[in-house]
Formats: C-alpha cells, structure tokens, sequence
C-alpha cells in the first residue's frame, strides 16, 4: 500500500463522539478577579494607575499586569494596592469571592436542568452565621452593598450534588 493511499484510508473511532453541547465559558482565575476589582476601583475613582502604583510603591506595568490577571500578585502587592485605593486586603478579597460567586451561578444557570456536576465536581458551600461582614463603600463593584456570609448552621460544609 502507499504512502498516498494510506492517508485516503477511513478512520472509525473506537468511541463515539460525544454529543455538541454548548462550551460553558472558562472557568474564571483568581488572579482575574482580583485585577477586575482593582481596576474597577482605581477607574470609579478617577484615578491613574501611575497615582495607584506610587501610592502603593510598586512599579506601573506590574500593576497593569496584576489588573488584566497576567501576574498573580502576592498577598502584601494586594494589600499594598487595596491601601493605595482606600481599601483594605480583606475588602479586595471579599469583592472578588462576590464576583467568583456570580459567575459560578451564571455557568450553572447555562447548564441544562437536571444535569450533573461537569468532571464529576461539585457544589461546596461554607456556611457561618448571616450578617454583613463590612460594606465597602459607593464606588466600588458592588456599589454600597456590603459583604454577605452564607446562611446555615454554623461550622458546617453543604455539598450540593
């Protein structure tokens, strides 16, 4: 046989093809997150990110980095960029988890009724006592709504499947 009729030769697959289901978007990096609610901060105040960076004392292209989620910034480049903007590190933090938490509700809102967990993965959800933890102020990505615990009994972990 040749090596042209060899490449015109039919291909059967072991298994069949899975069926087209729509792509679910990525899920979503910390890192992303983190840089939306950085910017969105730095931009509801008006302010540049050369002000931010030398406020914060770290250079301008490593916080343009660290707010389109190409660096993974340590925990004192975030506190040191939260205080700069007039926030705190828990603040950030908390911002970010709020947003990481409305995606992962929109990606199973766009999966079909009565299917499971994608990769066999699921749902865990710490609960503490509810209450506002601290509000963040107007400006910032949730407006002046403050931060959220989730309800149910406390200490304990819900596993949804």
């Amino acid at each position: 046989m040749s090596i042209r009729a060899t490449n015109q030769a039919d291909v059967i697959p072991l298994r069949p093809l899975p069926a087209m289901t729509p792509a679910l978007p990525r899920e979503p990096l910390w890192r992303d997150l983190v840089g939306e609610v950085l910017r969105h901060e730095r931009r509801s105040q008006g302010r540049t990110l050369k002000d931010v960076a030398e406020a914060a004392r770290i250079s301008m292209p490593y916080l343009s980095e660290v707010e389109r989620g190409l660096k993974e910034a340590s925990s004192e480049v975030l506190a040191a960029a939260a205080q700069a903007l007039g926030l705190n590190l828990a603040d950030v933090l908390a911002l970010a988890g709020e947003r990481l938490v409305s995606l992962a509700a929109a990606r199973s809102r766009q999966r079909t009724p009565g299917s499971s967990a994608v990769g066999g993965h699921r749902s865990v959800r710490s609960t503490g006592p509810a209450g506002p933890v601290g509000s963040v102020g107007p400006g910032s990505p949730v407006g002046s709504v403050g931060v959220m615990r989730p309800s149910g009994p406390p200490g304990g972990v819900l596993l949804a499947a």
